[in-house]
């Protein structure tokens, strides 16, 4: 999105793994990322906890497919990930998304106030998150892959699709 706000690590988020890296702590510690078109891939490479450093080196990453499929794939995962502290960064693995609307303020008129909503979000089970192991999320079905309304109404999606992209109307 467009805007910048205090709680977007809260409510708006591909983590494969959110904890409180330092990259900065060693020179073979690396972000690095690839983008051919197809797949966009982030990948935190011998990253240390700040503070944490004794725990060992964490190496993973997250691949966007233009399928819209996510991977979170873990490669070095030294300790069990519900034995990382929370006290200093919010610890967490999945997918959440929000969106965020200006109203105007009661007390000021003039001003406005966003008030963010939360939609959706999965959140991992951290505990299944180790060495050698990978996350592999699917989009489900949307009216968008249809071509048409009429296409759209008539498939046998398990929702009612009622909105025409085409037209730009509710039908």
């Amino acid at each position: 999105g467009d805007v910048i706000h205090r709680m977007l690590t809260a409510t708006q988020y591909i983590a494969p793994l959110m904890a409180n890296f330092n990259p900065s702590y060693s020179r073979n510690s690396t972000v690095q990322y690839l983008d051919n078109g197809t797949v966009f891939v982030v990948q935190w490479d011998k990253v240390y906890l700040q503070g944490k450093e004794d725990m060992g080196s964490f190496t993973f990453q997250a691949a966007l497919h233009s399928t819209g499929r996510i991977v979170f794939g873990y490669k070095e995962i030294p300790v069990p990930v519900l034995q990382i502290s929370a006290t200093q960064h919010p610890v967490k693995a999945g997918l959440s998304d929000a969106f965020m609307i200006l109203n105007p303020s009661p007390d000021v008129p003039e001003s406005r106030r966003r008030t963010i909503y939360e939609y959706h979000r999965v959140e991992l089970d951290t505990s299944k998150i180790t060495n050698m192991s990978a996350v592999e999320f699917t989009p489900l079905p949307t009216c968008l892959q249809h071509r048409s309304c009429e296409v759209c109404v008539s498939s046998e999606l398990t929702f009612n699709c009622s909105w025409c992209h085409v037209l730009q109307r509710y039908l």
